[in-house]
């Protein structure tokens, strides 16, 4: 049974691996990390034939790419929006952190060329989802940076989601056909939720994953008491991009969209 779910470390460069295009979590499609960096520190990527999207978790940090630089700070990921830079296969980009920072970094396959851009948190609004809903029990926060219909060249989507502390996101229980990889940050050490991945369930804590194939459901839940937030990412399958339009409930649960609570 292949791996659905992990809890990786940071190694001594502030390094930690999620997926790669090889490792027990190939079937994502993408190679993601999150990296720790110290002040004054620099990390410099560039891909051929792959793109890159370097999302700021915290800190303030300075990306330098195509003869630009833009200075991007966050408090947290609990309490402002994201700045994220998307660019194309090719393209070198240098981070400079100007504070002790942390950024997830998500990579996969694609030759086709697109202009590059920052994203900023103006342009990635957290919007309220399930307000009133199933006794209010999903009401989430929930932004998208990009997706096909904001980067149609693009093999990736990435958007972020805010739970509120004991409720559910990913509700109702839904699947699509592409792979989706979701990390989980808490606003307490101690915090932690429920993944679902079909019918396994696994403890989600601070700075770990979930790595979820295709066709499975996968609905989560934050303990009481706890903010879990959840950067979610797609990779888009060749000739079927994820759509708004793909997210199919699990049948069985439909009735709740009617049900008083």
């Amino acid at each position: 049974m292949k791996k659905v779910f992990g809890y990786p470390e940071f190694d001594e460069n502030g390094e930690q691996l999620l997926t790669s295009y090889d490792n027990e979590y190939a079937d994502m499609l993408m190679d993601i990390r999150v990296y720790r960096m110290k002040e004054g520190s620099k990390r410099e990527f560039h891909r051929e034939g792959e793109e890159t999207a370097i999302l700021l978790l915290s800190g303030k940090i300075r990306y330098l790419w195509e003869g630009r630089e833009e200075t991007a700070s966050r408090k947290d990921v609990f309490s402002e929006g994201p700045y994220a830079l998307h660019v194309p296969g090719g393209t070198p980009v240098c981070v400079r952190a100007e504070t002790q920072a942390e950024i997830l970094v998500q990579c996969t396959k694609n030759e086709a060329k697109f202009p590059s851009h920052l994203y900023r948190p103006e342009e990635a609004p957290w919007k309220y989802s399930c307000v009133g809903k199933f006794g209010n029990t999903a009401k989430r926060r929930v932004n998208t940076i990009f997706d096909h219909e904001i980067s149609p060249k693009s093999n990736m989507v990435l958007g972020e989601v805010l739970n509120d502390p004991g409720n559910w996101s990913g509700y109702l229980p839904h699947r699509h056909a592409q792979p989706e990889t979701y990390y989980f940050k808490f606003d307490r050490p101690e915090g932690f939720g429920a993944s679902f991945v079909g019918d396994r369930v696994f403890k989600s804590v601070d700075g770990s994953f979930s790595a979820i194939p295709g066709g499975e459901l996968h609905p989560q839940a934050a303990a009481p008491g706890f903010q879990m937030y959840t950067c979610w990412m797609i990779r888009h399958l060749d000739g079927r991009p994820w759509l708004q339009t793909d997210r199919c409930e699990d049948e069985r649960y439909t009735w709740l969209h009617d049900a008083k609570f």
